[in-house]
């Protein structure tokens, strides 16, 4: 598995599609994923640092999986299939082993950004949908 960061956030607005584009920590390969408008707008609101009154979605969902003792440990990319990504989220719960729970890449990111929690993608998915530039 290969590490990755979030690069930037690109929304082209005459297609009508949100892009995520994740970037190796230690290398020059990108990974764009398209992603829907709520999942971007999360993610967007989280980096900008406003604390909404109540709990979002993903908010909720990581409370959640806090309340239940258990933490977001990584996330990780590991399927690409008909142009589709496939993501799990994988939890730990007081050294109980992992737990991994499949998941879309968008909410996953959005869950990884709000723990704090690496990002990871499987090296054959990078090197079939990574480009070099973005």
């Amino acid at each position: 598995m290969i590490e990755l960061i979030l690069s930037k956030i690109k929304i082209d607005e005459n297609r009508s599609e949100q892009v995520i584009v994740l970037k190796e920590r230690e290398g020059a390969r990108f990974l764009p994923v398209v992603i829907g408008i709520a999942e971007v707008n999360a993610i967007k609101l989280k980096l900008s640092g406003i604390e909404p009154p109540r709990p979002l979605t993903h908010d909720l969902l990581l409370k959640a999986i806090r309340e239940l003792g258990a933490s977001l440990k990584e996330i990780h990319i590991d399927k690409l299939e008909n142009n589709t990504f496939f993501a799990k989220l994988v939890l730990t719960r007081n050294g109980s082993g992992e737990v991994k729970v499949d998941a879309r890449p968008s909410d996953s990111v959005a869950l990884a950004l709000r723990a704090g929690a690496p990002i990871y993608v499987a090296e054959e998915v990078l090197n079939e949908a990574g480009v070099n530039e973005f």
